[in-house]
């Protein structure tokens, strides 16, 4: 998968889960370690937690095994990376205190 399929790959799946506030960030011209954020939020620390899970099953279903996958234990923000594209989850308290669409955008 290119870049741009992949993000689209990741917002689908994530919007399979109805995610809310789906937010895509391009940050290649600011870090090397990606090319774009994709940030959304999840009702729940179960809803959090299933967004996640459902990305990174679905990813290595698709043959993209993510590069990491933070946040399990909590559920309040989870982090998967697939490489040149990395997901946040939020709850929407800790989304509005690290505010990463502002810090990145």
């Amino acid at each position: 998968m290119d870049t741009k399929q992949l993000l689209a790959f990741a917002i689908d799946k994530i919007d399979d889960m109805k995610a809310r506030d789906i937010v895509n960030i391009d940050v290649s011209e600011k870090s090397d370690i990606t090319d774009y954020m994709v940030v959304c939020s999840g009702t729940s620390k179960r809803h959090v937690l299933s967004i996640a899970d459902h990305l990174a099953k679905e990813a290595r279903h698709a043959g993209q095994e993510p590069l990491g996958y933070e946040g399990q234990s909590d559920g309040e923000w989870a982090l998967i990376d697939l490489g040149d594209v990395i997901v946040h989850v939020m709850q929407d308290q800790a989304r509005s205190y690290y505010d990463l669409e502002k810090l990145w955008g």
